[in-house]
């Protein structure tokens, strides 16, 4: 049964797993330089977000979705349209971070992981219909 439903859903639970990774790539990020290094929200933010951008392309294009592109055209176009689409979920991270903590005072933290899961959903949603959308299936 399980093996059955994996199966089936193996590109959204793959999805989900290195999301849940990714998340952890800029929850950490964040926390490290805006704790530890002491830049400000924004700064940490936007880093936070190119480092976990990075490696979700990565882990997209090689275990989630399993892109075949492999000519310096076709993977150039597959990665602009992954930033492209990181861009708009990462400028709605920051207008989440702005609003929540900047303007009303909430938990950063606690605010970067809510967030994230919205990050999550949106991203799956942008790589399936725009980025990764010629892939193949196992």
């Amino acid at each position: 049964m399980f093996k059955s439903l994996y199966r089936k859903y193996k590109e959204m639970i793959l999805f989900v797993v290195f999301g849940v990774f990714t998340t952890l790539v800029n929850v950490v990020a964040y926390f490290i330089s805006s704790r530890l290094c002491h830049f400000n929200v924004m700064t940490s933010t936007i880093l936070a977000w190119s480092l976990a951008v990075m490696f979700a392309y990565v882990t997209n294009r090689k275990y989630v979705f399993k892109s075949e592109n492999t000519s310096i055209k076709s993977v150039t176009m597959e990665f602009g349209a992954f930033i492209s689409s990181r861009l708009l979920t990462g400028l709605l991270d920051l207008a989440l971070m702005y609003i929540f903590v900047k303007v009303l005072g909430q938990n950063d933290v606690m605010i970067k992981i809510i967030s994230n899961i919205i990050i999550v959903i949106s991203n799956y949603l942008l790589s399936r219909l725009m980025v990764f959308r010629h892939h193949t299936t196992n």
